[in-house]
């Protein structure tokens, strides 16, 4: 099985088991982070977690796969690359907050899975890399953008013009990553950051990571008035409530 999803309760976790391949991107795990994005719809889930069964997250697009697209129109090629953009696009439009637990590293279309996640938890040895350079490829799947939000531009232009790869800690010293861990450990500290997340407030936490994402790509007057729909309709909502109540007298706030 290359890929499953596993069902915990107030969160799910979609295993890349693609092992063989180092995690290489297929079908079914295309099919199992799409399934997981509707499912997390639901009231009950908090968070969703992206990781790996073997020792390495993803090592993005099948190489052979790739060479068979050689055969194919440019337009067709292009309707294949949508779908890695629409899988990145369904991963920042989730209603809750998505994890990458990575182990081992995560290159090519892999990094760009990862940045899309809205926090990453990374093995103290595991490596980013930008290869795409080395197939006489360019890098998709969003990673530029990402990249430019995250780390400085000289270092962008080293990773995806020579293709060489960053070690998890000095994608840290950047505030790239949230947290390193050590090696065989990305998901227990994966874990612990979704029961933190399960215990706040889920509408309010879906429409931050929602502002904090469009701040990237939004004019500033337009995100003023953003933030301030959306505190208009957060201050009236029941989570709000109990929140303030809990902070005035100084207990935890406890939220359906």
């Amino acid at each position: 099985m290359s890929a499953r999803i596993e069902d915990a309760g107030d969160r799910l976790i979609v295993w890349n088991g693609n092992t063989d391949k180092r995690g290489a991107l297929s079908p079914e795990l295309y099919d199992c982070i799409n399934t997981a994005l509707r499912q997390a719809h639901e009231p009950r889930i908090r968070a969703l977690i992206l990781t790996s069964e073997g020792d390495f997250f993803c090592a993005g697009g099948n190489l052979n796969v790739l060479i068979e697209r050689r055969k194919i129109s440019e337009p067709e090629r292009r309707e294949k690359v949508d779908e890695l953009h629409d899988l990145v696009r369904g991963i920042r439009a989730c209603p809750v907050p998505v994890i990458a637990a990575v182990e081992g590293g995560a290159a090519g279309a892999g990094l760009s899975l990862a940045l899309a996640c809205d926090l990453i938890i990374a093995a103290k040895d595991a490596k980013f890399t930008a290869a795409y350079v080395k197939a006489g490829l360019v890098p998709d799947g969003g990673l530029t953008s990402a990249m430019a939000r995250l780390i400085p531009r000289p270092l962008a232009m080293e990773m995806c013009l020579m293709g060489r790869p960053v070690m998890a800690s000095r994608f840290a010293d950047l505030g790239a990553i949230n947290r390193l861990c050590a090696p065989g450990k990305a998901m227990e500290e994966a874990t612990v950051l979704a029961d933190a997340l399960a215990a706040g407030p889920r509408s309010a936490q879906g429409v931050i990571r929602g502002l904090v994402s469009s701040a990237y790509e939004t004019l500033e007057t337009e995100q003023l008035d953003a933030e301030r729909n959306a505190m208009a309709a957060a201050a009236g909502a029941d989570e709000a409530a109990e929140g303030i109540s809990a902070f005035l007298e100084k207990r935890p706030a406890v939220y359906s």
